[in-house]
């Protein structure tokens, strides 16, 4: 099989496991381009991104342009690129930037394809409770992950995975696909399908203010609301002391006043929900560290009969 020459272009944790094991490979990575160094943590200081900490840890060469510019595409064309690979890189390339490579450029998109294209496919697929997930390598076209497809690789979403563990496990499971589509290029059997765009749907990129809960609908939905949005940009609730986040929750059958607490458990607080209940399990007050829903409950004096707004107040 012979060696293909890969540009990488790649930001997040997601994107690592891949650059990982086309830096394990037979193929060379030529570059990698990333986004720029940003200020993160409580202490606001300048780190890179972990895709660019790797690509210095493996002595590759590295690019971290605010804009992809003419002058980035003429550096670009300076590299033998048979191939891009695109993982969470954060931008869209413009044409001349797919056309670069010999082979194309592919894409590791966490969702089953057509389903769930644009910025948060794993959250939308928890929160509209889907019990199946997966990943798709694509070719990039000028659309939003419109591109014909080379592989798919399924995962069942467990009743109550978080966006964050589904995260995790398709970013490996992506790496393990993504690498037998490289070799199957190299290898010149590749083949590619094109999407049936009439079952589309869009997971539009999540806002901090999306986390807030309605308790005014089933106790499934409110769950799978907590569940889609941790770790961010979590599920909350609205108190005097700011968001209280919601990183847990149990299904429970009790019923009552939407919002309202209708038990005390040894778990945790039990909330009602249009039908149904649901027990905090693990929740985090404003600045301070996550606790059990039990610590919760002491912390706040909660009883029965208050809504969670009236209790925290």
């Amino acid at each position: 099989m012979p060696a293909l020459n890969i540009l990488f272009m790649g930001t997040p944790d997601f994107a690592v496991p891949c650059l990982k094991a086309l830096l394990q490979s037979q193929h060379n990575v030529v570059a990698v381009v990333s986004q720029p160094d940003r200020k993160v943590g409580r202490g606001r200081k300048l780190a890179k991104p972990p895709v660019a900490a790797l690509a210095v840890e493996s002595n590759c060469p590295l690019f971290q342009w605010d804009r992809l510019s003419s002058e980035s595409y003429e550096t670009l064309r300076e590299f033998p690129i048979d191939l891009a690979v695109v993982v969470a890189y954060g931008k869209i390339l413009p044409q001349r930037y797919l056309d670069l490579p010999t082979h194309g450029c592919l894409n590791v998109h966490s969702s089953l394809l057509p389903k769930w294209r644009g910025a948060a496919p794993i959250q939308w697929a928890i929160i509209n409770g889907d019990v199946l997930s997966g990943v798709t390598i694509m070719k990039l076209d000028a659309g939003m992950d419109t591109g014909d497809v080379a592989a798919q690789r399924q995962i069942a979403i467990g009743p109550n995975m978080t966006a964050g563990t589904l995260h995790d496990q398709l970013s490996v499971m992506g790496a393990d696909v993504l690498l037998e589509v490289v070799n199957s290029i190299a290898e010149g059997r590749a083949r590619f399908t094109p999407q049936d765009h009439s079952q589309a749907t869009h997971a539009r990129r999540l806002e901090k203010r999306d986390g807030a809960v309605n308790w005014d609908q089933d106790n499934a939905l409110v769950h799978n609301h907590i569940r889609g949005m941790h770790p961010w940009p979590g599920a909350y609730i609205p108190s005097e002391f700011g968001p209280i986040k919601i990183h847990s929750s149990i299904l429970c059958l009790n019923t009552g006043t939407p919002g309202t607490i209708i038990e005390i458990t040894s778990d945790g607080p039990v909330l009602a929900c249009r039908s149904g209940s649901v027990c905090l399990t693990q929740v985090q007050r404003p600045g301070k560290k996550t606790v059990s829903g039990g610590e919760f409950v002491r912390a706040y004096n909660l009883t029965v009969g208050h809504t969670i707004e009236q209790a925290l107040s």
